[in-house]
């Protein structure tokens, strides 16, 4: 079987590169991760006018789908470019909207981007305990988000801290706007004899008016800026009746929420097994973008950046290292198109898990290679830096999806 585009797919992804090159996707990043969604949703029209959200529609209704190859090429140059957004949620919210009347009345707003979506998807079942602290920087509980195994930072995760007042201690973490909830990361412990701030009552409201979503919910990608936040639960598919406020991640252009409960339920049986393995196929396809650019910027990097009177990338460990990096992802790319030719669980967890280790181990090269400046936020390296991080366990992590492969199901 041979996994080569086409004539019209290699074009369709050349139109999205130029775009997205024309953008100058950095500046809108920085943005979107203040909280300035304009030049985003600006952004996202344009992509909308190329036709990538219809993929995942259905043509009866105003669609072009569902096309999961031509999905995987447009996220492939979503992630090379680092776009912000819930784009994997709007296209997951496209699949969950395909039964039932009242939910296929959303779909054509999802295709033509008048409409953006995001979707809380289930909580991580394998992720190791992180302590938390509150605002006296005392331990409180414990999170679930998942640390990678050489404990760089913890990754984005859907999954809040057990304590509504919790966070994990980031330097590098944004500063919460004034009348979010969440504390400021870079604030200071307080010494014992400073006053205990009191923390924020049980029936507080959410700057939208609604309770802070329980415990046990998941949190949403982008749910302030989203014009449609869905929620799964037992009965089926329903509208969240709101959000609560931004909490910090790791990658500071995905803000996550907490979606409150309880809204108009939309479908009874939306097809959900469906919708989050697209889900986890577009993730896959992003992060493996997010490490080719990162690739890509880091050969640069070595052919300018000089030693001993000559480019770094001369040295054959550098060499190496950058060879490795290439190998592993130009491996995931076939089993990432078979994947979405198959559309098996098991074939879309094998090309997760190795995409997202493949822009994992990417990153990592990348962060070496470029020394000291690859540790700063200012660099836009760091934009890609965070992201592959963050892709590696949203939709499923490592174990999880290494558990589908084994069990074959």
């Amino acid at each position: 079987m041979r996994f080569l585009l086409d004539a019209e797919q290699r074009a369709f992804a050349a139109s999205l590169d130029a775009m997205l090159t024309a953008a100058r996707t950095p500046a809108v990043i920085r943005s979107w991760s203040a909280g300035d969604h304009g030049a985003g949703r600006a952004l996202w029209s344009r992509l909308a006018d190329a036709g990538v959200f219809a993929l995942a529609v259905p043509e009866a209704d105003g669609g072009l789908g569902p096309r999961p190859v031509e999905l995987v090429v447009a996220f492939l140059e979503l992630g090379r470019h680092a776009v912000p957004g819930p784009l994997v949620e709007t296209v997951t919210a496209a699949t969950l909207l395909s039964t039932g009347d009242r939910a296929r009345e959303l779909l054509p707003a999802l295709a033509n981007g008048r409409t953006t979506a995001t979707v809380a998807p289930p909580a991580p079942t394998d992720a190791p305990t992180i302590t938390l602290y509150d605002d006296t920087g005392t331990g409180t509980g414990t999170d679930t988000d998942t640390a990678p195994a050489d404990h760089a930072p913890a990754p984005d995760l859907y999954t809040p801290a057990l304590e509504g007042n919790s966070h994990i201690p980031d330097a590098n973490s944004p500063t919460p706007e004034a009348n979010s909830s969440t504390p400021d990361a870079n604030s200071p412990t307080p010494d014992a004899n400073s006053p205990t701030p009191e923390a924020p009552e049980a029936n507080s409201p959410t700057p939208e008016g609604t309770l802070p979503a329980p415990e046990s919910t998941p949190l949403a990608l982008d749910g302030d800026a989203a014009s449609l936040r869905l929620v799964v639960d037992a009965e089926g598919l329903r509208l969240a009746s709101g959000h609560g406020p931004v909490r910090v991640s790791l990658d500071p252009a995905r803000r996550l929420t907490p979606l409150a409960p309880g809204g108009e339920l939309l479908t009874e049986r939306p097809p959900v097994e469906e919708a989050f393995a697209l889900a986890r196929l577009a993730t896959a396809a992003q992060a493996l973008g997010v490490g080719l650019a990162l690739l890509d910027r880091t050969v640069a990097h070595v052919r300018r950046r000089t030693q001993f009177g000559v480019p770094i990338g001369s040295f054959q460990a550098v060499k190496h290292r950058l060879a490795d990096a290439k190998i592993a992802l130009e491996f995931a790319r076939p089993l990432l198109l078979g994947a979405a030719l198959t559309r098996d669980p098991v074939d879309i967890a094998a090309a997760k898990v190795t995409a997202c280790e493949a822009a994992y181990g990417t990153a990592k090269a990348a962060l070496q290679l470029h020394g000291a400046i690859g540790y700063t936020a200012e660099y836009d390296l760091s934009l890609w830096l965070t992201k592959a991080i963050a892709l590696r366990s949203a939709w499923g992590t490592p174990r999880e999806c290494r558990e589908v492969v084994v069990r074959g199901r």
